[in-house]
């Protein structure tokens, strides 16, 4: 079989950059070497995790807030086992949906482990084995979690976010090795069910890749949930004592100090995934980290083979995934499609929610940008006190001089939609008086946003 473009791996990034092609008019095939489409993001990461929150978090409203709602509860329970259910239905209709998507677009879909001979044929690995080729190729295999030495998974005790997708009791002391994104969500999934949870990081902070407003005020929800940080702790050991895990670390003073809990959740990042593909066949680089060496069209340094998402640098994140299938696809089709790279958020979905775009405080210091902050704290929104989410802020960096927005950072209720409002402004490079003049409805969270803009505007917030 012969095909115009062919993309391994189904992820995000693969099958959106497989539904473009496809409009684009190509021949297209999608190689997926498990037996469900969607990639990390559908099957044990985005979705899963979200189903998981939003469960938790219902649990969690029940128990402490509802009564202050007027809603009286009797002999309320965790169901773990229908919650994993649940969120397991969430993901089977989910990947139902990109197997419809994949017919409805007369793509292709061969399951196995794509990998290559040449440039311009690959060999698929299933239940049988067959080869084809292709014009061009798109690498969209992802990443799985990294792990640090001394520290074995053994998915009992010692875990990644996989297992702790599917856990059969819930802990009674998690242990979170590294205080990012994954690592803070599946931790509050089980701090709400009841679990005592500490947090070992190796910076001075969490989240340290965003805003350090964001990881101050997100510290401070998470200990009321009953979260414990531990931070500047180099982490050297873990082990499996049957009922127990024990996790050594050193401190910022050099001193061993020892935690135990029930389970340990590895949780240090991810990297990139390319086991299996044969891309020395091809002459495909890589880089010293092991991605895929691509230029500013996210071709390799072979004419004709693509690399996006998490497989390649830049943030590992599913809608940059997708940004980048439908780049590389309009790309190879003579359109000049573009990536405005800085203008990819980032989002926690803890809650309250954390969401950041464009500049960090710390990054404008460093670069001697002379800059204005506006900021609203979100326990001034009557929407906020009616819903007791009154945690957070908004926060708004603009250019000293031009009023251009550089930067938006916000922790709240529903900030991972309202993100997509300072994405808007900042494509169309709008100044916080901008936003500051547009209408926003009364009562909303996204008045924040107004008000944050005004802050920054002269200072001139109406509501603090």
């Amino acid at each position: 079989m012969k095909y115009d473009v062919t993309i391994i791996g189904s992820g995000p990034g693969g099958y959106v950059a497989a539904i473009r092609c496809a409009q684009l008019g190509f021949k297209t095939a999608l190689i997926e070497k498990y037996n469900t489409l969607g990639g990390t993001c559908l099957n044990v990461g985005c979705i899963p995790s979200k189903a998981l929150l939003d469960s938790s978090e219902h649990y969690h409203n029940a128990a402490h807030n509802f009564k202050t709602h007027g809603i009286d509860i009797q002999d309320l329970q965790v169901n773990l086992g229908q919650m994993i259910e649940r969120k397991n239905g969430v993901v089977k209709i989910t990947c139902d949906g990109i197997d419809f998507l994949m017919k409805k677009n007369k793509i292709d879909v061969l399951k196995g482990l794509g990998s290559f001979i040449n440039k311009n044929t690959i060999k698929i690995s299933g239940e049988t084995e067959q080869q084809i080729e292709t014009d061009k190729v798109i690498i969209a295999t992802g990443s799985k979690p990294s792990t640090i030495p001394g520290v074995a998974v053994d998915k009992k005790r010692i875990i990644t976010s996989t297992e702790a997708l599917n856990m059969k009791e819930i802990p009674k002391h998690l242990i979170i090795i590294g205080g990012g994104v994954i690592g803070l969500e599946l931790g509050s999934v089980y701090a709400r069910l009841g679990a005592k949870v500490s947090v070992i990081e190796y910076t001075n902070t969490i989240i340290p890749t965003m805003d350090g407003t964001l990881g101050k005020e997100l510290q401070r929800s998470l200990r009321k949930l009953g979260f414990t940080f531990y931070f500047n702790h180099k982490v050297k050991s873990a082990a499996n004592a049957g009922e127990e895990v024990t996790v050594t670390a050193e401190n910022e003073k050099g001193e061993v100090v020892s935690f135990t809990g029930d389970y340990c959740l590895v949780s240090v990042g991810r990297k990139a995934y390319t086991n299996g593909l044969n891309l020395e066949a091809a002459g495909v680089k890589m880089d010293e980290r092991g991605r895929v060496e691509t230029d500013a069209h996210l071709e390799t340094n072979v004419k004709g083979i693509y690399a996006i998402g998490d497989v390649v640098k830049g943030a590992m994140l599913a809608h940059k995934a997708e940004e980048e299938g439908v780049f590389v696809a309009e790309v190879m089709a003579g359109q000049k499609p573009h990536i405005n790279y800085n203008l990819i958020p980032g989002v926690v979905y803890t809650w309250p929610e954390v969401a950041g775009v464009g500049a960090t405080e710390e990054e404008l210091k460093k670069a001697g940008t002379k800059y204005k902050v506006g900021s609203f704290p979100m326990r001034a929104l009557g929407r906020a006190r009616a819903s007791m989410d009154i945690d957070g802020l908004v926060k708004i960096l603009a250019d000293e001089a031009t009023d251009e927005v550089l930067g938006v950072h916000m922790i709240g209720p529903r900030v991972a939609d309202l993100i997509a409002e300072a994405v808007v402004a900042m494509e169309f490079r709008a100044s916080a008086e901008d936003i500051a003049r547009m209408s926003h409805a009364h009562p909303t969270y996204a008045e924040a946003v107004k008000e944050a803009a005004l802050a920054a505007t002269a200072n001139r917030a109406l509501h603090m």
